[in-house]
């Protein structure tokens, strides 16, 4: 893992905190979640392993509290699987996992551009190639971590054109497992992704729905197998050696 790859929080929330500092008032929720979040997506914290509860909290110097509301968004998000008095275990990919993450996808993503292309603007097409062109530069960039979420969110803003808000949360739902999974096959031709993400954007400026459709389609599936063999591959940084 390259030091760009390292964990670090969203904008404005350090993440020093076991050498001294401490975590704003009011985001530790917040900030424990996107640190482990992160942590587990770069195998700083691997599969099957239990987060101990006590051990975290001093770790980050904060209340068992916040870090007990961060485990349940990230049990939410699929990164953990608690049960009742145990530890918090970090979430083991199945083919059965992502097969269902896939067939959640084909159901939501592909009728969700569709609509997107029947409700398309100017600007929200023009923001489409702008996260593809964000993609383009973590990828030459050999940022990763950032083109997985880069990529995650060039799907959700195609939902968001919708403007079907159960559309919305139900994308919101998949939407950090699909992050997780994106840097997991993120060594297969991470550029040949944009060059698909333009193809959707471009069919939905054309306002043509079947085509927009049949791409979108195409695109999800090409994903499966690819993801399905990560699985007996190790994790992403180890696949880059």
């Amino acid at each position: 893992m390259t030091s760009r790859e390292s964990p670090s929080a969203a904008p404005g929330i350090p993440l020093e905190v076991a050498d001294g500092g401490t975590v704003p008032h009011g985001g530790r929720r917040d900030w424990i979640y996107e640190r482990i979040r992160r942590g587990v997506m770069t195998g700083e914290y691997p599969a099957g392993m239990r987060l101990n509860e006590i051990r975290l909290a001093q770790s980050f110097n904060v209340s068992r509290v916040p870090l007990r509301e961060a485990f349940h968004t990230l049990e939410r998000d699929g990164f953990i699987d608690q049960e009742p008095r145990r530890s918090a275990v970090v979430t083991a990919w199945t083919p059965q996992r992502v097969d269902e993450l896939f067939d959640v996808r084909l159901g939501l993503e592909i009728e969700a551009t569709a609509v997107a292309t029947r409700h398309r603007s100017p600007e929200a097409v023009e923001a489409l190639r702008d996260v593809v062109a964000a993609e383009h530069l973590a990828s030459t960039e050999g940022r990763m971590l950032d083109l997985a979420e880069t990529s995650a969110r060039f799907h959700t803003e195609i939902v968001a054109i919708t403007g079907n808000q159960l559309m919305s949360r139900l994308m919101a739902q998949i939407a950090q497992r699909m992050t997780w999974l994106f840097y997991m096959t993120s060594a297969r031709g991470p550029e040949q992704a944009c060059v698909e993400h333009l193809e959707i954007v471009e069919a939905i400026a054309s306002g043509n729905e079947a085509l927009a459709r049949s791409i979108a389609h195409a695109h999800i599936e090409k994903g499966r197998q690819p993801s399905l063999n990560v699985l007996s591959l190790g994790s992403p940084a180890d696949q880059r050696e």
